[in-house]
């Protein structure tokens, strides 16, 4: 590479790792941010879903040497604890081997561990309070603000790495140059972030399990904190009855919580407070062409290909760019064909891992109370005994085993899909499947 410095935008999470990987290729690395600095500031209440690290993201921050720091801000989390709408719960685990676990981690913690590796970088240097205004690539010229002065200036646009989140003001800029086209596909459910706070220093559900309260229509999830709370995610229709517009009093809110959710209503003191000051938010999956702007600029992890946050692989997707970006230096000599590789090598899997996680929310909120749904999953997990490496369900494709793609898993569901819709039209019913006429299907197909 001739030009060894370069610009990054967004200092959340991806934005850092990819920082502290190509400083430690040699390359001086300056990042803007536009919020305050999380090491001197208060996390903002209310604006994210807490976050489930897997094998994907934690291979890049192995990659990073950032797990030694890391693991003390970790929950271990086994299966989807279910609580069913007539009362009682059941975890169903994730997987059937020990290391088959993912992580709860606070969002704020994590990024203050990558911000402050980032410091610790001579090479790199950050910039908080400094809003990105365009990315005009006519002049080559990238527009910052200083929020602390509202100066206005510009430095160079080549090469910049806009890793400047879902709503990225980069993309916006240059799709508004006619550079690239962008859209959102917005869901037709927001969601409120709420808590379950610690009662007497302990949690109050089971720690070690994501809690899914799934009501077909709409859905509630609590996610553990190292201190003892819980993180609640309620999921509910812009509209109808139940909705987040049927919402509009105190008592209508104790009524949806009192009717669907009584199990965990006692523990939420501050439902109230919560939902009235926390910010609405809106959830969708950006679709971005292309990524790259010549040298100039690209767009990486949500500022390219943000998703529904339903698989838990928004944040481990956006660590895995990092990594392949990284990885990829190897073979390219400039900037253009870098980021030219490193499109062809991620689109693909990002239209994957978009179309699994949609797929997940049907999942998360009704499909879990099926029974043909419990009964083919756990046929998935004795396949997946009987034939280890070649029928692998596809959730822990995604969630256990990085060196499958996002694209190879969404290809290979799709045959196991079917092989499990063939036996379970053979079963008639039974709750026992064919395991002949399984080997054969596996054998042929996979």
């Amino acid at each position: 590479m001739r030009t060894r410095h370069l610009t990054i935008l967004g200092a959340g999470l991806a934005g850092p790792l990819v920082a502290i990987l190509l400083a430690r290729r040699g390359f001086s690395v300056t990042v803007y941010e536009r919020r305050r600095d999380p090491r001197s500031s208060a996390a903002e209440a209310g604006r994210s879903i807490n976050l489930a690290l897997a094998a994907r993201g934690i291979r890049a921050l192995e990659h990073a040497g950032l797990m030694g720091r890391i693991a003390p801000l970790l929950i271990p989390m086994r299966g989807r604890m279910v609580h069913e709408p007539g009362g009682g719960a059941t975890l169903q685990p994730y997987g059937q081997r020990d290391e088959e676990v993912i992580y709860s981690i606070g969002r704020s913690a994590l990024n203050r561990v990558l911000i402050e590796e980032a410091a610790r970088d001579p090479r790199v240097t950050l910039h908080f309070e400094h809003a990105c205004i365009g990315a005009e690539a006519a002049r080559d010229a990238l527009v910052l603000r200083d929020l602390r002065s509202t100066r206005t200036y510009e430095v160079p646009l080549s090469p910049t790495i806009a890793a400047d989140g879902a709503g990225s003001p980069a993309r916006t800029s240059l799709a508004e140059q006619g550079l690239l086209e962008a859209r959102e596909d917005l869901l037709d459910h927001d969601y409120k972030e709420l808590s379950v706070p610690a009662s007497q220093g302990g949690h109050v559900l089971d720690p070690n399990a994501l809690h899914i309260w799934p009501r077909h229509g709409f859905m509630l999830i609590a996610l553990p904190n190292t201190d003892g709370s819980f993180t609640a995610t309620l999921f509910l229709p812009h509209t109808g009855p139940q909705g987040f517009g049927a919402l509009r009093t105190e008592r209508a809110l104790e009524g949806l919580f009192a009717r669907e959710f009584p199990d965990v209503l006692p523990f939420m003191p501050d439902l109230l407070e919560e939902f009235r000051t926390h910010p609405q938010g809106h959830l969708g999956t950006v679709h971005t062409m292309p990524w790259h702007v010549g040298a100039r600029v690209l767009l990486l992890g949500d500022a390219a290909h943000a998703i529904v946050p339903f698989h838990g692989q928004g944040m481990n997707a956006a660590f895995e760019d990092c990594s392949v970006l990284e990885q990829l230096l190897d073979a390219h000599e400039d900037w253009e064909r870098l980021f030219a590789a490193f499109e062809a090598e991620r689109r693909p899997n990002a239209a994957a891992i978009a179309r699994m996680a949609i797929e997940n929310y049907g999942e998360m909120r009704a499909r879990v109370l099926e029974p043909s749904f419990l009964r083919q999953k756990a046929w998935a997990l004795e396949l997946e005994r009987r034939f280890p490496g070649r029928f692998i369900p596809r959730y822990s494709m995604v969630m256990f085993h990085p060196e499958i793609s996002y694209a190879e898993a969404l290809r290979r569901g799709a045959v196991q899909q079917e092989i499990l819709a063939r036996l379970e039209s053979q079963a008639g019913g039974t709750g026992a499947y064919d395991h002949e006429l399984a080997r054969q299907l596996i054998e042929s197909r996979l």
